[in-house]
């Protein structure tokens, strides 16, 4: 049974499934034995090829056919071959079965892409391993400069600004308990293993994660990754891996530079509101903050580093459509880096927590 039926009625056509290059000569069969239609129903049409559109357009020659719930992707081909005519859009309104079955196909496609992108990631690393001139090394220090000189000063001002609020706003507290020599304690804790990572990666997915998403995009959308792979260039190798391991080095360097502005914005707020001196407060603050309070903060901004460059490189891949399609992607990039770094931080904290750090 073909995966295409031609239905309707008179000057009504209508298309089902999947219409293909392979079956453009039964389809032609098909339509030339019917009248010229006036309304062509798309509705229900999952796949459309360029050719079976060109059919169309020969069918229709001189008719103003009017074209009924087009998806989007099938709305832009129609406009290449059958001209400026009128398309009216999918109804709005489905059935609740119809969007949980178009919800399923969106996940499944989804889900396929990221297992895709995993296949192709995997296959750079050992073809780099084995050839590192496969990947485009000389790009790194540019990213590097990019992602991480260029952030500096937002990430400094923005830590430097949580350790003050967090200080200023335990000094009631601390206060009423003689305890003012505790906000060391209080603010070298809380940023160097959370507060610091957590304010860094945020900066870096929103600067340097959606950057990759709206390059690699463009790049799709131009068709310049596929100009790549016809001159023999695998584009995860060549595109990807030097961002990620740029993200890789510059995030643990933005947060350490972070836990340092960080405990100054704390010593601010101790020595002009909480009368303490500088010496005591970093007498205290160095007997409280141990190495793995820091090296632990490090480690979760490395991982917070590698999976923003790689969400937003895979959105920049598998753009699809024009200016649209990059706005998307680069959207998405956001969201999912902002999810993925808060269960990052969730799973680093029960696994040290598990270690006993």
């Amino acid at each position: 049974m073909p995966a295409w039926q031609i239905l309707g009625r008179g000057d009504r056509l209508e298309l089902v499934g999947e219409l293909r290059l392979d079956d453009a000569a039964a389809i032609w069969s098909v339509l030339r034995e019917r009248p010229t239609p006036q309304t062509i129903d798309v509705s229900r049409v999952t796949l459309i090829d360029g050719t079976v559109m060109a059919l169309l357009a020969e069918l229709t020659r001189g008719v103003p056919a009017e074209l009924v719930g087009a998806r989007p992707e099938i709305a832009e081909l129609a406009h290449l071959y059958l001209g400026a005519g009128p398309i009216r859009p999918r109804p709005p309104h489905e059935a609740a079965l119809a969007r949980l079955g178009g919800a399923s196909r969106r996940l499944a496609h989804s889900l396929g892409d990221v297992v895709r992108f995993a296949g192709e990631l995997a296959a750079a690393v050992v073809s780099v391993a084995r050839r590192e001139q496969t990947a485009n090394w000389r790009s790194v220090p540019m990213f590097i400069e990019r992602a991480g000189a260029d952030g500096l000063p937002i990430v400094l001002l923005l830590n430097f600004l949580v350790g003050f609020v967090g200080a200023y706003q335990s000094t009631d507290q601390l206060r009423q308990f003689g305890a003012n020599i505790y906000v060391a304690d209080i603010i070298g804790v809380s940023v160097t293993r959370e507060l610091a990572p957590l304010i860094t990666a945020i900066i870096v997915s929103g600067r340097s994660g959606a950057a990759f998403a709206a390059e690699l995009g463009t790049m799709r959308v131009s068709e310049e990754i596929d100009a790549l792979r016809t001159m023999g260039i695998a584009p995860v190798p060549y595109l990807v891996l030097p961002r990620v391991v740029a993200l890789a080095v510059v995030a643990p360097v933005l947060t350490l530079l972070g836990d340092v502005a960080g405990v100054l914005g704390g010593l601010v707020v101790g020595v002009t509101s909480l009368g303490l001196t500088s010496r005591g407060y970093l007498t205290e603050l160095r007997s409280m903050v141990v190495a793995s309070d820091v090296w632990t903060g490090l480690v979760k901004s490395a991982m917070f580093g590698i999976s923003i460059a790689l969400i937003g490189c895979r959105q920049g891949l598998t753009t699809r459509g024009a200016a649209a399609g990059v706005g998307h992607g680069t959207t998405a990039t956001v969201v999912e880096c902002l999810f993925s770094i808060v269960v990052l931080d969730t799973l680093c904290t029960v696994v040290f927590r598990g270690f006993g750090l």
